[in-house]
């Protein structure tokens, strides 16, 4: 398996560089680089620049090292991932960069549906981490599995919900955008949608 460190260096590399649409209405975060939100540096108080201001030149001064350590730290440490199977990390760990505790909260409904009784509260504590490791025991790569697909689900109900977030679940030729991609690059081959199913699945959608 991965270590901490190449799994949060594969999710640098799949946030991409530097960002900055203030005309995009849809895009909350702001400027970003390597994934790193100007939300976040503010949050974590990094002023790169040393001018007592955290703003866009700090993200541009943002390192990919930098952005690999913020990451390890504030995404993996902190939130306490290393709790869970060690076949679950990359894709919870991929997604609580997106999502914050969302990820965690996927993870406990879908426990939940498994028969566990887990509070689904975002944080991961002994209850959470031993119903997971207790539900991986059997076959690790089904959870796994099944992780991945309520990962994806919860990004269709978005843009069910939310028709200004279909952009980045549906290409604009119509094929897989980076939510549904992203979600699939932690699923076995025999789980991702065939294109066919993908848009039976957003036929509904404008």
């Amino acid at each position: 398996m991965m270590t901490v460190r190449q799994i949060a260096e594969e999710i640098v590399d799949r946030e991409g560089g530097f960002v900055n649409d203030p005309d995009d209405p849809d895009d909350p975060g702001g400027a970003t680089k390597f994934g790193v939100t100007i939300h976040t540096m503010r949050r974590l108080g990094l002023d790169l620049t040393g001018d007592g201001e955290i703003d866009v030149a700090d993200i541009r001064a943002l390192s990919r090292s930098q952005a690999v350590e913020i990451f390890i730290t504030h995404y993996f440490d902190k939130p306490r991932i290393g709790l869970l199977p060690e076949i679950l990390r990359p894709s919870v760990f991929d997604m609580y960069v997106n999502a914050g505790g969302n990820a965690v909260k996927i993870l406990q409904r879908l426990l939940r549906d498994m028969g566990y009784a887990v509070a689904v509260d975002g944080a991961l504590g002994p209850q959470t981490a031993g119903a997971a490791q207790d539900a991986a025991a059997p076959d690790p790569i089904a959870l796994r599995d099944a992780y991945g697909v309520a990962r994806r689900n919860y990004y269709f109900r978005i843009a069910d919900r939310r028709p200004a977030s279909r952009k980045y679940a549906r290409t604009r030729a119509g094929g897989k955008g980076g939510w549904i991609t992203r979600a699939e690059e932690f699923l076995s081959p025999r789980y991702h949608l065939s294109g066919d199913a993908f848009r039976a699945r957003v036929a509904s959608w404008v």
